[in-house]
């Protein structure tokens, strides 16, 4: 697309919220008597970075540099999403919250089969919040692009300024929508939104 740089050789500055993705992988060969529900013993157990840590690795596998800069609770989750993105060399700032827990979503899984997701999580605090955004507006100008994703959780609680200063630097500025408001996302230079989400604000439509 014009304007927009070549991913395998940029240096791009990707914001938003993050998560780890757990997966608890097992076996169900019984149903537990305390409810009718079925009982996983697990053999094995993964952690992969989502949201926008998965944006962050998939620039580094273009072969592109990723500063990933968001907002995760001081504890364990947050200190296995760190380790994570920094060994698919992503360049990592991530701002610890005390009072935050660090977004996880853990997926049970019984022979190739989802039985259960169990989601922890909760909005940063504004200061938190305040001092990402100073890091931001400091970052922005050594972009080539700037990569803003948005999963509901929070973290682009200043998504408007933080396109308004991309753009006065003439920065190009791709979003990851979320929710119905796009009002907000005002000045980006690319929305992506998946079909769902684009006909929720746009409405149905018949042909391209």
């Amino acid at each position: 697309m014009k304007n927009l740089p070549d991913f395998r050789r940029a240096r791009v500055l990707v914001v938003g919220d993050v998560m780890l993705d757990r997966y608890w992988f097992g076996d169900v060969s019984r149903i537990s008597p305390e409810a009718p529900v079925p009982v996983v013993l697990v053999q094995r157990t993964e952690e992969r970075p989502g949201g926008a840590s998965n944006v962050a690795r998939n620039i580094t596998a273009l072969e592109g540099h990723a500063t990933l800069l968001s907002v995760v609770g001081n504890d364990e989750a947050g200190d296995s999403l760190e380790r994570l993105v920094k060994a698919e060399k992503v360049e990592c700032s991530l701002h610890r919250d005390a009072a935050l827990s660090t977004t996880v979503k853990l997926r049970v899984i019984g022979h190739q089969q989802q039985l259960l997701r169990i989601d922890f999580e909760r909005a940063p605090s504004h200061e938190v919040l305040a001092a990402k955004l100073d890091e931001y507006e400091r970052r922005v100008g050594e972009a080539d692009a700037v990569v803003l994703s948005d999963y509901g959780k929070g973290g682009l609680l200043h998504v408007d300024q933080m396109i308004a200063a991309a753009r006065k630097r003439g920065k190009p500025v791709l979003v990851d929508p979320k929710g119905s408001d796009y009002q907000k996302y005002r000045g980006a230079t690319v929305l992506t939104p998946n079909r769902s989400e684009f006909r929720d604000v746009a409405g149905r439509w018949t042909d391209e």
